[in-house]
């Protein structure tokens, strides 16, 4: 049987930000899902890391954790903490910066 979601356990209680830790200087990442709808990723963005500019082939919906990131949808500043969301429209310029280490999930739907 294909797995749909993997690098997790299933039917167990988790917590989804303890599955990626920080990495000095890097952003730091574990896919859960890549399929051709839809891409599931758990991140973690050590202070002064980024994402620079681009773009998406999907809406893209981040859903922080803990910490705080900025992230610019076409030219515009968003602050998240955690508990917070934002959708990154397709093919909308966007960016995402660490404020303080941080931790978020990732769901690109095509």
């Amino acid at each position: 049987m294909e797995k749909l979601i993997k690098n997790i356990d299933k039917s167990e209680i988790i917590r989804l930000a303890d599955k990626v830790a920080y990495e000095c200087g890097k952003v730091a990442s574990l896919t859960l899902a890549q399929r051709p709808g839809i891409g599931i990723t758990v991140m973690a963005f050590d202070e002064n890391t980024d994402i620079s500019t681009h773009t998406a082939l999907g809406d893209a919906l981040v859903y922080i954790f803990e910490g705080k990131a900025s992230i610019t949808i076409n030219n515009k500043e968003y602050i998240l903490k955690a508990g917070e969301s934002v959708v990154m429209p397709c093919g909308v310029p966007h960016s995402v910066k660490a404020v303080t280490k941080f931790k978020m999930l990732l769901a690109v739907v095509k």
